[in-house]
């Protein structure tokens, strides 16, 4: 009876743990983790290269360790006296369908049949400001599909190539990849891990 007894309350915590598994969110709100992270979600403007509103709200959403580590990046340059500020975060897979049908461009946008890091809850795009608010001179602005927005990109004014060195090198520190052919864009390092998700952004 106690052998049983013992395998019962196993299977109780196995139940309860998946219970608890279950319950927690697939995505969490950046601003829950950190509130001083700042936002500029360009595609809930018409400031973005659609030059349509694709978000219904200004949210930026992660998977729990991304947020977890996008708020270590901004303990390490607050430090410096500096502040993220993020363009980007979780997008629908929906709205990945409509992006990819005005740029059909791999370098710059993800094909929706493959899903993007950006579907998964594992992706951002950012920049960094001053204590202003005022962002730091990179190399172009926000979506920029030329060749200067490369991460490789080296003919540029030494203060444009020490800024977008210095985020690269924060995001780096706290688990996240540099896209080659956009500055701004970063993956977590368990990006591929995640399914694609096409949860709305409320």
């Amino acid at each position: 009876m106690r052998r049983l007894s013992v395998w019962s309350a196993i299977g109780v915590i196995l139940v309860l743990c998946r219970t608890a598994q279950a319950q927690q969110p697939t995505l969490v709100n950046v601003l829950d983790v950190d509130s001083t992270i700042r936002l500029d979600i360009r595609y809930a403007t018409s400031n973005n290269f659609t030059h349509t509103v694709l978000y219904p709200a200004p949210i930026a959403k992660l998977r729990a360790a991304a947020a977890e580590s996008l708020a270590a990046v901004q303990r390490d340059v607050r430090s410096q006296g500096l502040c993220l500020k993020v363009y980007d975060a979780y997008r629908p897979l929906s709205i990945q369908k409509k992006l990819w049908e005005i740029m059909p461009n791999e370098d710059f946008v993800a094909n929706p049949a493959k899903g993007s890091r950006h579907n998964r809850g594992a992706a951002v795009d950012l920049t960094l400001v001053d204590s202003l608010g005022v962002e730091l001179e990179m190399p172009t602005p926000y979506d920029d599909f030329t060749e200067r927005a490369a991460q490789t990109f080296m003919d540029l004014p030494a203060a444009q190539l020490a800024n977008r060195e210095l985020l690269k090198a924060a995001m780096m520190r706290h688990g996240f990849l540099p896209l080659r052919s956009e500055w701004w864009h970063f993956d977590f390092k368990t990006a591929a891990q995640y399914e694609v998700l096409d949860e709305p952004l409320e």
